[in-house]
């Protein structure tokens, strides 16, 4: 993979990091893909990701969007990181508002993991998938409509 992940660019997680923090040892590692992966999926469904990324990784997108392949497997192909050089102008301006901010964190901790041990217990599952991609489409379009500063 030629991304340059070590560059000054904006990263906006890193899977290795969830590891060396509250992660639980019961779980199995490909768990702190899971969010990652989940929010990356939807950029690549809304086709905001970089033409990089689109000649780095233009297979493992198709294989995304044909549901092939699941969002875990989808970040951990990229090492669970998530930084702006995967995303185009609009997709880093959403992620900046959204992602950075917390709000998806939040979002994703109410919707899909409110009743469990924590966080990193969420299923890789595409019906998870779809209730958070739901959400982030309608922080997408408040988003959108909203006057930008």
């Amino acid at each position: 993979m030629a991304v340059n992940k070590e560059s000054e660019e904006l990263i906006y997680d890193r899977a290795k990091h969830h590891f060396m923090g509250k992660f639980p040892n019961i779980l199995p590692i490909e768990q702190a893909y899971v969010h990652i992966g989940m929010f990356l999926g939807w950029i690549l469904e809304h086709n905001m990701y970089s033409e990089l990324f689109e000649d780095e990784a233009g297979h493992q997108i198709i294989r995304f969007k044909e549901r092939e392949i699941t969002a875990s497997i989808l970040s951990a192909m990229w090492d669970g990181y998530l930084g702006e050089d995967l995303f185009n102008n609009e997709g880093n301006e959403f992620s900046k508002s959204y992602y950075q901010s917390g709000e998806y964190k939040k979002d994703y901790e109410e919707l899909l993991a409110s009743s469990l041990p924590s966080f990193y217990h969420v299923e890789d599952t595409w019906e998870n998938y779809h209730k958070i991609a739901e959400r982030i489409t309608e922080r997408y379009d408040r988003w959108k409509s909203s006057p930008k500063t």
